[in-house]
């Protein structure tokens, strides 16, 4: 399994967030994160990424323990806000990310990056003048260049207009040999995309096949 989660539970002030949550993700999967506004999915998003401390179960991202720091080379993560640098161009915004993780940049591998985000032609503007949807498409494309094996995106449509929200979706369809959870108001966006459902409710996660899904939740075509 690439994610492996087992009896995560989260609370605020003695409030239960999380209850005995578990999920498996396997290796290519698409699998959407869906609930209601305080259901508790950034809670989730967090605790898998280490941004809160784990306090009750136990995560296994590729096999490896989240208590070892390992993992964290297998997950790139796109935030629902983000920052980047409005006075640098797109290039030099991917450029700057990608000595992060290395001292030489990968041109090959960056023109590859920007051209499946649709930005090579717009590499040289100062990303200042991006649109919002531009600008989720660089922070998808900085996912891209790193190359991890499972990629966490965080309503990575949030306030796009509908072309935007379409380019963003081609663009996660399109990939191969990635294995995506992302968290959607929109159900049609996961229907287009997932092949499974992470449904939280009440503190706990139940999942579905895209079918069993729409099944339960009388979900269909419109």
């Amino acid at each position: 399994m690439m994610i492996e989660i087992k009896g995560l539970s989260q609370s605020y002030q003695n409030k239960k967030v999380l209850e005995n949550v578990n999920l498996t993700i396997s290796e290519n999967e698409t699998c959407a994160l869906v609930g209601r506004n305080g259901a508790g999915k950034s809670t989730f998003i967090h605790s898998m990424l280490g941004l809160l401390p784990v306090k009750e179960g136990s995560i296994q991202i590729c096999g490896i323990d989240h208590k070892q720091e390992a993992w964290k080379k297998e997950i790139a993560y796109l935030p629902e806000k983000f920052t980047l640098y409005p006075q640098l161009t797109g290039d030099e915004n991917i450029r700057f990310f990608a000595s992060l993780e290395q001292a030489q940049v990968d041109e090959a591998k960056l023109e590859d990056c920007l051209r499946k985000v649709h930005l090579w032609d717009d590499r040289n503007e100062r990303i200042k003048g991006y649109s919002k949807g531009m600008l989720q498409r660089l922070g998808l494309g900085i996912m891209l260049y790193y190359d991890s094996k499972i990629m966490i995106l965080d309503e990575p449509t949030s306030g796009l207009d509908p072309i935007g929200r379409k380019e963003i979706l081609s663009i996660l369809k399109s990939l191969e040999k990635k294995t995506i959870l992302f968290s959607s108001h929109h159900m049609d966006e996961i229907r287009q995309v997932c092949s499974h459902v992470a449904y939280l409710e009440d503190g706990t996660m139940t999942k579905y096949s895209m079918e069993e899904f729409n099944q339960k939740y009388q979900f269909v075509e419109e």
